[in-house]
């Protein structure tokens, strides 16, 4: 069975998701980022989510973890918990 690491940041809004992208493609650290900015408990870990298996995190976060590629951050992805940028760590 597949399993994927990811780390995540997860905000409110469509718009400050989308302000924080920017600011991690211009060049600031992602794991820094998270700490500042995302409402979820990983935060603290710079976003980390450890490794995990289809099925387990929410159906959008799924798919973008398991489809799309690996080390480059995506989003605004939303869920029911808010919109989130998502990097992709590792898949195998």
């Amino acid at each position: 069975m597949s399993t994927a690491s990811a780390r995540h940041i997860l905000v409110k809004s469509q718009e400050e998701c989308e302000s924080i992208k920017k600011e991690i493609e211009g060049g600031a650290d992602f794991a820094e980022v998270a700490k500042k900015h995302s409402e979820c408990p990983s935060g603290q870990k710079g976003g980390d989510l450890g490794e995990f298996s289809p099925g387990q995190m929410v159906k959008e976060f799924n798919d973008v973890v398991f489809n799309e590629e690996v080390g480059k951050v995506h989003g605004p992805v939303q869920t029911q918990f808010g919109y989130h940028l998502i990097e992709i760590t590792s898949r195998s």
